[in-house]
């Protein structure tokens, strides 16, 4: 079958839509999934309905065939032309008597492509060429039959036959190869070929990487960004808030050339660190409210989450915790997550994505299609969940979690067989009945030679910070998805394990970068960089960061049930509080379901805008009788004076002339009322200032972080 397989893989014909479809194919054919199930696809072709689908007295009449060049009625259309090589080599092996092997069979060992990768100008080409290796040391050029997929088709597009071609995008994009179920990767550099010009100094190895491989590129980069700019982004990225009117001023008036890494300081000291990352880690490890019982396991574990990362506990250690907890909620607040995640299979599958980075759910049923993870990768890794034992206790919902004494397996469903303990491929030792498997799997992780772990934490907050992963999605690292910069990676990596896990420390080195600081305005050339970090890319404010920082701009606070009144929206401990707040629903907080950060919605929407324009709440805020508006219509200061602190309150700058002078002739035009009579100054004024509030708070400036 090793000609075979890979003829209907080309076609398409065991793809997931068609014969690989889960729960059987079309007319009952079936096929495994791009066929790396050989002995099942030689049943269903061969013998399966008494072998109706061929006809060896006529091969060219075999019903296989008819379908396949669209000669009779074919839902899938038809996937090989009759004058086709592949159409005659299963002609061939139908006259031949459909063997499965010949006494001449080899094994596939690997595959590879040539070249592996190279430099290809805008509108240039390549061929590709796959070539197998099999077990007698023989080569083959499969081209024909092998699939070739580009990770990005709007940087480099591949055809069916290998010949890739550069699109106008410049950066880094790959080409996936596979045959059979081996892969390989083709990596492409591609220029933008523009004049560089200085780059700004490198203040460490993050600078190194990237701007080496913009001048690699030929990609100039935007100039570092202006103090307000650097505050108002640092502030927002690490303590999830704006900066205060009096941080804004403080900072503006400090020339001293240590003024950016002290705030960096100072916001790492801070409680909205951990009230903001804490926000992150307990959305992606599920700290889900579904009942009233569950109110003080989710105030527990957020509060465990939050002190370990102001105390700045490293992270190896802190994962340690969460996955050998055992015990009560009460005694041991890890013990939570066991109470959202109870199935070994869900406990291996969020575990390998959220700090590994491998998505295994594929591997459970089939061999991963773009990975070297099998069923046995999948069940081995479930067995180290094993013998988690739960005892109810006096609390409704809330289970005793302990080590429960037996040999550690997990059966693998196909073939029944009982799996010990392995990490991905690697043995973790002998594993005794007394032993907990978890702190096996913990210790593994952490091994500074783990070539997943640290990897993943760092692309994860790489993203945090940059907008986009050197790896994307950031949860989604394999051999096949290479990064786009994989010297930065390897360091940055290294320099977070050799820092000893220390959190603080990867978000130090992160904004302390040059590259973090440039600027989001592009210049002529890098206007077309998608992810060379040429430039800041903006974003949108995450829900609970855009609520908060319309709180501060307003000055009117919002209360959430059953907390203290002071109670940011990024220290809310679960996801109960979207159920209260129509804000937190539209503009995307997440439901704490999945342990994928996609789930956090930020694209816009009409509602959203619908929100910031006419929202009661939004009219309230802005009407609040202590709120900014009411303060500044009674302030004794000057127009300008007043207009100065709205602008530090929203973009921590003072405004433009320009802008300076708009909103002074704005706030000097009287205000009519029905009669079309001016209405008295201490009416107006309040009205006034809320429209320049409303007006600030809906830019783009405002909603984003840039």
């Amino acid at each position: 079958m090793n000609d075979i397989v890979p003829i209907f893989t080309k076609a398409g014909c065991n793809a997931g839509p068609c014969h690989a479809k889960a729960g059987g194919g079309p007319n009952g054919f079936q096929l495994s999934l791009f066929g790396f199930e050989p002995d099942e696809d030689y049943e269903s072709l061969v013998i399966e309905g008494n072998g109706r689908r061929i006809f060896p007295a006529a091969p060219e009449h075999s019903l296989l065939l008819r379908k396949a060049s669209g000669q009779i009625s074919h839902g899938g259309g038809v996937r090989l032309e009759s004058t086709s090589e592949e159409y005659r080599e299963l002609i061939q092996w139908i006259e031949q008597g459909m063997p499965f092997r010949t006494p001449d069979d080899v094994e596939l060992v690997r595959l590879s492509v040539e070249p592996e990768r190279g430099v290809v100008p805008p509108g240039q080409s390549v061929q590709l060429k796959a070539i197998a290796h099999y077990s007698d040391q023989s080569t083959q050029d499969v081209s024909r039959l092998a699939l070739f997929e580009s990770n990005s088709e709007a940087m480099l597009h591949v055809d069916k036959l290998g010949l890739a071609q550069a699109k106008s995008l410049p950066g880094r994009a790959a080409v996936m190869v596979r045959f059979q179920d081996k892969t390989a990767v083709y990596s492409a550099a591609i220029p933008l070929g523009a004049e560089t010009g200085e780059f700004p100094p490198a203040r460490n190895f993050i600078d190194e990487h990237v701007f080496g491989n913009l001048r690699e590129l030929g990609i100039p980069t935007s100039e570092p960004c202006d103090d307000g700019t650097f505050l108002r982004r640092v502030t927002l990225d690490i303590a999830g808030r704006l900066p205060s009117e009096e941080e804004a001023t403080a900072f503006l008036a400090d020339s001293s050339e240590t003024r950016r890494d002290l705030a960096i300081e100072r916001l790492l000291k801070s409680p909205g660190y951990a009230d903001y990352f804490a926000n992150k880690w307990t959305t992606l490890l599920k700290n889900r409210r579904d009942d009233a019982s569950d109110i003080t396991s989710n105030f527990a574990f957020h509060a465990w989450i939050r002190d370990s990362l102001l105390a700045n506990v490293p992270y190896d250690q802190l994962v340690r915790q969460l996955l050998a907890a055992t015990g009560t909620v009460v005694e041991n607040p890890p013990v939570a997550w066991y109470k959202r995640v109870k199935d070994p299979k869900e406990q291996l599958e969020d575990v390998a994505q959220l700090f590994l980075g491998v998505r295994l759910q594929c591997a459970q049923c089939h061999h991963h299609p773009f990975e070297r993870w099998e069923q046995d990768d999948y069940y081995s890794l479930a067995a180290f969940f094993s013998q988690v034992g739960r005892k109810p206790t006096g609390i409704r919902g809330e289970d005793l979690i302990f080590h429960e004494r037996g040999v550690a397996t997990a059966k693998n469903v196909k073939s029944g067989e009982a799996l010990r303990p392995a990490a991905l491929g690697d043995s973790v030792g002998e594993i005794l009945p007394d032993q907990d498997p978890r702190l096996f799997l913990a210790d593994w992780m952490s091994d500074p030679q783990n070539p997943f772990f640290a990897k993943a934490v760092v692309n994860r907050y790489w993203k945090h910070f940059f907008t986009r992963g050197l790896i994307e999605p950031e949860d989604d690292i394999r051999d096949t998805n290479p990064p786009t910069n994989p010297d930065l990676l390897a360091d940055l990596e290294q320099h977070f394990v050799e820092s000893g896990y220390d959190l603080k420390e990867l978000v130090r080195i992160i904004v302390r970068s040059n590259a973090y600081q440039l600027s989001s305005e592009p210049n002529q050339a890098n206007l077309v960089d998608r992810q060379n970090y040429s430039r800041f890319y903006p974003r949108r404010l995450q829900a609970e960061v855009l609520l908060d920082s319309i709180d501060d701009l307003t000055g009117s606070r919002t209360i959430f049930a059953n907390l203290p009144t002071t109670t940011r929206a990024i220290a809310l401990p679960d996801n109960s509080y979207n159920r209260s707040s129509e804000f937190l629903r539209v503009f995307g907080r997440p439901d704490n379901t999945s342990v994928c950060e996609c789930e956090r919605v930020q694209t816009s929407t009409l509602a959203q805008l619908l929100h910031l324009i006419n929202s009661s709440e939004i009219k309230n805020k802005l009407a609040a009788g202590n709120g900014t508006a009411a303060q500044l219509a009674t302030s004794p200061d000057s127009e300008e004076a007043r207009v100065h602190r709205l602008y530090m309150l929203a973009f921590s700058r003072k405004p433009r002339a320009d802008e300076l002078e708009t909103a002074i002739a704005y706030l000097q035009e009287p205000v009519l009322n029905e009669k079309g009579e001016p209405l008295p100054p201490q009416q107006a004024a309040p009205q006034k200032y809320r429209d320049l509030i409303w007006a600030l708070m809906n830019s783009k400036e405002f909603l984003f972080n840039h």
